[in-house]
């Protein structure tokens, strides 16, 4: 085999890479209890439809309207004490109905899954001053103002309701709705989860017609855990004998909800089903509406590589193809809400992989294409809009570099491309409705997040918060900021790292190391941003701490982030050892005590790096790790592996667990007992192939945490239990 050939390459360098502040040493208890690092921001800011003014929540107990230009309050729109309930006594999120004439909010939520989650809406009109409860009788989700501003649907029990505000009344639009049987109006569970949504309806332009998705999940085989007498988020009510959570989880090769769309008619209440096609194993990610009226239906097949659209008549049901998209690896999820029409529905905006890059492509309403809208060998990485006054489009790519983030706007033929950030770093916009104003988010590895506010030209108006404390309280303590570097394999494949080094480093000294990776499909960790969590901890303790983002991470193009299509770990395995080669070669660095670490995808990674690493690493740490993608939902999972029924190779011989015999090294396994997204079941088949391989490791479980694992004292304590680790073993 060749050697390594490692070619420095400081894409980004800062101002003071290695750590000489004489403060105070960091501590776990700085990152985790005391916010000695916390970075403030700024409350939600709603773009009002004037352009001219945003809405905020004040301390959580009135919205107010306040001028972009001048920064100054003009009117408050609600109050607390205006609602006269006293069990409404703060303000946490609102939306507004089309003319901004109501303003429908939510108390008492309580959280279901990642996303979904139930609550108490109410709908204050803000001339009458009158407050309206969307129920008295029982919580509801996801409710949505009529574009209108007459009416609110919502879901309760798996059923979609309506609530007229006009006379009160309220319609109940489904009925077969059923928990682990029937949805109507919100995502099952991996929906939810992979396609990152929690309302499956839509109010037409006109208010007229209610579309929602229906699914049947009768056919998706359940997944249980216990629930036991300890603490939230979930509890068992009997402290002798645990109870079961069970609800509907499709793994990879099995079966899925069968989804149907239907429209309810509001002129004659009568329920329409809308022809998505005859086959059922298929995806509908989406449903929306365009300005023209036409109900828009994703269509996706269940490899996700052939995304249509449909434009669906809600009278009869008909529906046509109007864009088709294929692709030889699959379709990025990410894309879906970036479908943009124009006002009059003539032409759209799409995000598409087509060229081998993230771009923007420019069509006529009925798919014919006009045009792509950006074009070169980077990614655009988000769409913030359309102005169709000025014809110009507004984006933020990683054309810099793939760790850093800058916005643009460009005509919408292509041509006039600005660059509207001006720091180097992680630059995001808010712009206010029209483009006439926006608020720039921007940090850097050195620098606390800087929020200011400037009209469409640049001009900066006012700084909103600079969080000038942090940047000072960095000065005062040992905080060392990251180096960014690229180093080239021995198979010519160029990567992104950076590097955290202790206070003081000296290059004659030997330090240990720590890898910290997450290595998932279009994910990125190599990320030109302010952060300060316990890496700082690591390198206060004498670690250099090291990530790398191998192949099948974002911001690459096509041809990098696919490269793993259908063998999940194989290359992002290659490249976190070709990292710690790479490590192995400066003079710094310890070569016999190397470690990494990783949660979830990373945790995955963390012990493939363990079992195949030929004592590569003398310790580490997975969190909540999937251990055989077979034990992993279907959608995230056959999107980049296909069904195990067709790539049964791809799944075992990537699986930390076929190779649990070859296990080197001191290894903690972690997970939660309540963890609803990659299951207990993961680590628990892991053990018992280590165990009858007869190694030796550590072992952890967080009773009833879910897969974030937290609550109470639990952050504390898994972090204060993986400091010790490292301490220990590395």
């Amino acid at each position: 085999m060749k050697g390594l050939s490692f070619v420095f390459a400081f894409i980004l360098l800062t101002t003071n890479a290695v750590c000489q502040s004489e403060g105070a040493k960091i501590t776990l208890d700085d990152i985790m209890r005391k916010g000695t690092f916390y970075e403030n921001g700024i409350d939600a800011i709603t773009p009002m439809s004037d352009g001219l003014h945003y809405a905020v929540i004040e301390d959580g107990l009135a919205i107010a309207k306040y001028s972009y230009k001048t920064g100054e309050k003009v009117a408050t729109l609600a109050t607390v004490e205006q609602f006269g309930d006293s069990t409404i006594n703060y303000l946490s999120n609102f939306r507004f109905s089309a003319d901004e004439r109501k303003i429908l909010f939510y108390t008492n939520r309580q959280n279901i899954y990642r996303r979904s989650f139930t609550a108490n809406y109410y709908v204050w009109d803000v001339a009458a001053k009158k407050i309206t409860a969307v129920s008295d009788s029982h919580r509801q989700q996801v409710a949505t103002l009529s574009p209108d501003g007459t009416k609110v649907a919502y879901v309760c029990g798996n059923n979609l309701y309506v609530k007229n505000l006009t006379d009160g009344s309220e319609t109940q639009i489904t009925t077969d709705g059923e928990f682990n049987k029937i949805i109507n109006g919100i995502p099952d569970w991996v929906y939810e989860e992979e396609f990152e949504y929690n309302r499956a309806f839509c109010w037409s332009p006109d208010s007229r017609n209610l579309a929602w998705c229906r699914f049947d999940e009768s056919a998706v085989r359940t997944y249980g855990f216990s629930v036991f007498a300890g603490q939230a988020p979930h509890k068992a009510e009997n402290a002798l004998y645990p109870s079961t959570y069970s609800y509907k989880y499709p793994k990879a090769g099995e079966a899925n909800s069968v989804v149907t769309v239907w429209n309810y008619s509001f002129s004659d209440g009568r329920k329409t089903q809308i022809d998505v096609g005859a086959e059922i194993d298929q995806y509908i990610p989406r449903i929306t509406w365009s300005p023209a009226g036409k109900l828009v239906v994703y269509r996706l097949n269940r490899l996700q590589n052939h995304l249509e659209l449909l434009y669906a008549n809600p009278a009869d049901g008909t529906a046509q193809v109007f864009y088709d998209e294929q692709n030889k690896w699959y379709i990025d999820e990410s894309f879906f809400d970036y479908l943009t029409f124009s006002a009059d529905g003539s032409k759209f905006l799409i995000m598409s992989e087509r060229d081998g890059w993230s771009h923007i492509y420019l069509h006529k309403a009925d798919g014919t294409l006009l045009n792509q809208v950006t074009k070169g060998e980077w990614d655009v990485t988000d769409f913030y809009g359309f102005d169709e006054r000025t014809n110009t489009i507004f984006y933020q790519s990683a054309e810099r570099g793939a760790p850093n983030r800058d916005v643009y706007s460009v005509k919408a033929n292509g041509t006039a491309k600005i660059l509207l950030s001006r720091q180097l770093g992680t630059n995001d916009f808010v712009f206010s409705k029209g483009f006439k104003y926006y608020i720039s988010e921007f940090s850097n590895a050195s620098t606390p997040t800087i929020y200011t506010l400037h009209e469409r030209s640049g001009k900066q108006l006012r700084v909103l918060e600079d969080n000038a404390t942090l940047a000072n309280t960095l000065k005062s303590r040992q905080f060392c900021p990251k180096e960014f570097l690229q180093f080239t394999t021995d198979e010519g494949i160029s990567l992104n790292a950076w590097m955290i080094k202790p206070h003081d480093f000296n290059p004659s000294k030997k330090y240990p190391v720590l890898m910290v990776q997450y290595s998932g499909p279009n994910s990125q960790q190599v990320l030109n941003q302010f952060d300060a969590g316990w890496e700082q901890v690591l390198a206060a303790n004498g670690y250099i701490v090291f990530c790398c983002d191998g192949r099948g991470t974002g911001a690459r193009g096509e041809a990098f982030r696919k490269v793993t299509y259908l063998q999940l770990g194989k290359y992002e395995l290659a490249d976190q050892l070709a990292a710690a080669r790479y490590l192995k070669s400066l003079p710094y660095v310890a070569t016999d005590r190397i470690g990494i670490w990783g949660w979830s995808f990373g945790g995955f990674m963390v012990l493939n790096c363990m079992t195949q690493g030929n004592g590569t690493f003398k310790a580490g740490i997975a969190v909540a790790p999937v251990t055989n993608w077979r034990y992993y939902d279907n959608i995230y999972t056959e999107r980049f592996m296909r069904t195990p029924q067709e790539n049964a190779d791809g799944y075992d011989s990537n699986s930390p667990i076929t190779h649990a015999a070859d296990l080197q090294g001191n290894l903690l396994l972690i997970h939660g007992s309540a963890d609803d997204n990659v299951h207990w079941q993961n680590s628990a088949e892991m053990c018992e192939a280590l165990v009858q391989a007869n190694k030796q490791f550590d072992y952890f479980v967080y009773t009833n945490r879910n897969h974030s694992i937290y609550g109470g004292n639990t952050r504390w304590h898994l972090y204060n239990k993986m400091l010790r680790f490292v301490l220990e073993k590395l």
